[in-house]
């Protein structure tokens, strides 16, 4: 075992891991973090997306001893200070960008990354950067509308599937 210490959402976390422990399994299983998901075990789906200093990774590619001394930020750390839903995780609920929520922790977390990267992405952006997150739910559709709304933009007339 090897203590691994990281920051994650702003809060210095320690943990003793296997060299094998994967860092989904190391913020779902030891620091209790759950809305990192675990959708398919083969970085496939990016149910697992979390940010590793500042730049969006699939979880469950990266080992826990990698992120050792990195500054991580997981679906929980993504609303804001008082609490209520940041930009993006209130576009998501106010243009249907959900319906089981399995996906959506990644979803947000990748949009995120897109938002900070491309403040204003068009809607083949937005589609191109999503091509590592699955939604066996909604079709995209109402996910780009709101990552568009989240950006600020006109969402309303994005073209249909």
């Amino acid at each position: 075992m090897t203590e691994v210490t990281m920051t994650v959402n702003g809060k210095l976390m320690r943990g003793e891991v296997e060299g094998r422990t994967l860092l989904v399994s190391f913020l779902r299983d030891q620091l209790g973090l759950t809305g990192t998901h675990v959708g398919c075990d083969t970085s496939q789906c990016g149910a697992c997306v979390v940010h590793v200093d500042g730049k969006a990774v699939k979880s469950c590619t990266m080992l826990a001893l990698e992120a050792d001394g990195a500054e991580v930020a997981t679906i929980e750390g993504q609303a804001d200070a008082d609490g209520s839903l940041n930009v993006i995780q209130q576009a998501f609920q106010d243009h249907h960008g959900l319906q089981c929520g399995f996906c959506t922790p990644g979803m947000v977390m990748s949009a995120a990354a897109l938002l900070k990267e491309n403040p204003k992405p068009t809607e083949d952006e937005i589609r191109h950067y999503l091509e590592g997150n699955i939604c066996r739910c909604t079709g995209y559709h109402n996910i780009v509308k709101a990552i568009l709304a989240a950006s600020g933009q006109e969402a309303a007339a994005i073209a249909a599937e």
